[in-house]
């Protein structure tokens, strides 16, 4: 049976997100309105083991869905026949939980006879400050810096995005983790090492900038993180200093490779900050100098569509569905995806960045 024909006035798409450790589901309008949403944490499930699990977030991701749709609805109002679309992570991330939200939305949109939106996750973050702002047009320059990746990007459109830079092993937000659990900060370690970076001073210890100043357009940090490992180990630094250290190496990185993207590429319009760790206010301060010494707009979305969630998922659905109006949706058998590039064409790089 053909899916009813999505109400092109002002559609209604139901977005759910199980990429990762959060478990989130949100009813976003085409206008910009967030009609309700909610966000289940693992945190307190994966904290004593220091990172994320994947077959542990995976039972979480299903135990918690259907009553969180159900929620979702009731709070705003809105039967499952009202609405026009149901939009799903279908990768990239940890292919047991992308599953158990993909295999979700696709038995609401079968029960409903409504369009499935298989959703890039990447394409969530890229488009999540369009949802937040609405003065911001294409085309703008895009840090994304997440758990998973770290990608500068030229976003040219909706499905139209050239890839200039990625890491060639680790993504930032896994160097934040790793630090944390190196200084014993705790789950989720992002905020805890920008806490603890508040009390240090970074001029105690110099660690290193990988790649900073290369001709290479890449990011690595690896090596940053090794170096993190040796200060705490000499027993010579206080914590809070290597934490004050470690952040601002990982700001000069970014710094150095987004000038580096820029003398390529030339001007763009505005530079944008996604992912979550945009919430960093040091490095949405490093960014915001930097556009302003490049005459930019800087824009970074609110702290809450910086992390996981559902409303940029269903937000880039109601993109998708006013590029292709009636003709948006995929086939129910499509497939998740661990790894689900948002420039098909970019060149494959050496070690981890491959991945994205």
């Amino acid at each position: 049976m053909a899916a009813d024909a999505p109400n092109l006035e002002r559609p209604l798409v139901l977005g759910i997100e199980s990429s990762c450790d959060e478990t989130a589901v949100a009813l976003v309008a085409a206008d910009r309105t967030i009609l309700a949403e909610a966000i289940a944490s693992q945190e307190a499930e994966h904290a004593p083991y220091g990172g994320v699990v994947p077959e542990i977030a995976a039972r979480a991701h299903a135990d918690r869905i259907a009553p969180m749709v159900a929620g979702v609805l009731e709070r705003a109002g809105v039967t499952l026949s009202g609405v026009d679309a149901i939009a799903a992570t279908a990768g990239p991330g940890l292919i047991g939980g992308v599953m158990v939200g993909l295999v979700s939305g696709k038995a609401l949109a079968m029960a409903a006879d409504k369009p499935l939106l298989a959703v890039n996750h990447l394409e969530g973050h890229a488009l999540s400050p369009r949802l937040a702002d609405a003065s911001l047009d294409f085309p703008y320059l895009l840090l994304l810096v997440s758990g998973g990746h770290c990608q500068i990007l030229a976003v040219e459109g909706v499905g139209r995005y050239r890839r200039l830079a990625t890491t060639i092993d680790d993504a930032l937000g896994e160097a934040f983790d790793k630090t944390a659990k190196i200084l014993r900060l705790g789950y989720p370690g992002g905020p805890a090492v920008e806490r603890l970076a508040q009390e240090g001073d970074p001029a105690n210890l110099r660690l290193p900038r990988p790649l900073a100043g290369s001709k290479e357009p890449h990011f690595s940090f690896a090596g940053l993180k090794s170096a993190v490992l040796r200060a705490h180990e000499s027993g010579e630094h206080a914590r809070a200093d290597i934490a004050a250290a470690f952040q601002q190496a990982a700001v000069d990185c970014l710094v150095d490779r987004l000038e580096h993207a820029l003398a390529r590429i030339g001007p763009m319009p505005a530079l944008v900050v996604a992912g979550g760790v945009a919430a960093n206010r040091s490095v949405r301060a490093a960014l915001e100098a930097l556009a302003g010494r490049h005459a930019m707009r800087f824009v970074a979305p609110p702290l809450a569509l910086c992390t996981d969630n559902a409303a940029m998922i269903a937000w880039a659905g109601c993109e998708r569905l006013a590029l292709e109006g009636g003709t948006a949706g995929d086939p129910l058998d499509i497939r998740a995806r661990p790894r689900w590039p948002l420039d098909p064409q970019a060149e494959a790089v050496r070690g981890a960045g491959v991945k994205a």
